[in-house]
Parts: C-alpha cells; structure tokens; sequence
C-alpha cells in the first residue's frame, strides 16, 4: 500500500492505495491520525484502493472519532468500488460523510 499526505485548502487528505488490510492498516491508520494531529479537517481519499478488510475499516473508524473528539470535519473521498463495499456492509456508508472528489467538498 503506497500513502499519501498532503495539503488542499484548509484540509488534510491521506491518500490510500492498494491494499488496506491486517498487514499495511496500521500504516494507515497512523497516516490518518498524523493527518489529523494538526487540528486541520481531514479527508482520506480511497479512489485507489483494491481492496479492503475489516482492519481498514477500524482504521477509519479510530480517524472519524478522534476527529470528532477534536471537533474537526473527517469524511472519505472517491471511495472505491472494493472499499464502499465493505462500507456498506457494516452500514458505515451511512455514518461517514462521503464525497464524490476533492472538488465536490469544497
């Protein structure tokens, strides 16, 4: 999985490709909460993920609650067909605020 840090506007966006799962979440998750450390809104752009596991999912899910405990905007972009899928199995794409590109946000 290749990651991604940079800045857009007045927002992080971690940009996740390949795989996210037991072996490379972690690298995920701590890229997200990086993002997030500086206090600025967060968006993670999954256009580029192939594939996804419930470990990837905690990820986001840890990024979406710290960000909220900050009182900061987090919300997924481009999520790719492989991820929403397993977003839409636990429901997820129903709790994160999703967009369809970095445009759409702003």
């Amino acid at each position: 999985m290749d990651i991604r840090i940079e800045e857009w506007a007045t927002y992080q966006v971690v940009s996740l490709c390949g795989d996210v799962d037991l072996h490379s979440s972690p690298q995920a998750r701590a890229a997200i909460l990086k993002g997030l450390a500086g206090g600025a809104p967060l968006l993670v752009d999954l256009s580029a993920v192939t594939y996804m596991d419930s470990s990837g999912v905690a990820s986001l899910v840890e990024g979406y609650q710290t960000a909220r405990k900050q009182g900061v905007a987090f919300g997924l972009i481009a999520v790719a067909q492989p991820a929403m899928n397993v977003l839409k199995l636990a429901r997820l794409d129903k709790v994160f605020p999703i967009h369809a590109s970095l445009e759409a946000v702003v």
